[in-house]
């Protein structure tokens, strides 16, 4: 479908343009920076690197920085060095948060009456090293993949999508953290039905879900009497399936689940461009009629 070249194009003029929405919705007449010179990379070029840099699988700011430079250096001549490009990049977490949730919301992602809810875990070390990493201490906990069957030291991520596949809403927590607990900081300006794993089972929680205007659906477990017939079980079980294919995405082509960061600030930022990768993808695929879950199809072989 596009091009490399035709890619950073595309990504360039939505980007360009949803940074100057994002200023005008902040009513910021005036540049992000208070003080000190604008930088010479735009911040729309920065974001337009990171994205790009994402989709063609480049799992580290070093890697994106010096795949531009050597590839792309005639696009973008103003590239900084590494360190300042890095800090510039994870300045602007604040702006892809935004452009992702206004993106999402273009797309009616919002307006669906029914979302997925799921976890994934997201491993800063290997379980046996995780006395000795000195990355997120007091932070980062020990957790179990129940999917994977394994024990993690890193955080949890819980992820929201709508019946069309588009991220409404992710989260992360440490990996000790109740999956319940977590999944309230992904429901904001979201109604109707969710559809959860059978770690979401709680009367008490599903009793707040109702107040909030959230039905919640799981499947039951085997001592339980199921909750709804034989059919719609069977329609639910297949919507659900859905996000094990976001997950899929998120952690196969943009390596979401490896913590390459070593604070706070870098992880969010490193996050969120993965997650507006996600969403520019199903944005592109969307306009140009194609299934939204073929990622694939937006490069021409």
């Amino acid at each position: 479908m596009f091009s490399v070249l035709d890619f950073i194009l595309v990504v360039y003029c939505l980007i360009d343009d949803a940074y100057r929405a994002f200023l005008h919705d902040m009513r910021a007449n005036k540049p992000l920076r208070r003080s000190g010179p604008a930088p010479k990379l735009s911040d729309a070029e920065v974001i337009t690197m990171l994205i790009v840099g994402e989709f063609l699988g480049f799992d580290t700011d070093e890697g994106i920085h010096r795949y531009f430079r050597q590839h792309w250096g005639k696009l973008f001549p103003k590239i900084p060095d590494r360190t300042t490009f890095l800090r510039q990049a994870a300045n602007l977490w604040v702006v892809i948060a935004h452009i992702q949730r206004a993106l999402a919301r273009h797309l009616g992602a919002f307006d669906d009456d029914c979302h997925i809810v799921d976890g994934l875990p997201m491993t800063v070390a290997n379980i046996n090293r995780a006395k000795r990493t000195k990355s997120f201490r007091g932070e980062a906990t020990q957790g179990y993949c129940a999917s994977k069957k394994q024990y993690f030291y890193g955080f949890h991520g819980t992820l929201l999508i709508s019946l069309s596949g588009v991220i409404t809403g992710f989260t992360v927590t440490g990996a000790n953290v109740d999956e319940r607990e977590a999944a309230w900081d992904v429901l904001d300006e979201v109604i109707g039905l969710m559809l959860g794993d059978k770690g979401y089972i709680s009367r008490f929680f599903e009793t707040l879900l109702r107040e909030q205007g959230v039905r919640l659906w799981t499947p039951v477990k085997k001592n339980m009497e199921p909750t709804t017939g034989p059919v719609t079980t069977s329609i639910f079980m297949n919507t659900r399936r859905l996000i094990e294919t976001i997950v899929g995405q998120l952690s196969d082509r943009f390596h979401i689940e490896r913590v390459r960061a070593r604070d706070r600030w870098h992880l969010t930022e490193r996050v969120g461009r993965k997650i507006l990768a996600h969403t520019i993808g199903m944005a592109f695929l969307k306009a140009a009629g194609i299934h939204t879950l073929e990622l694939d199809r937006l490069f021409a072989t």
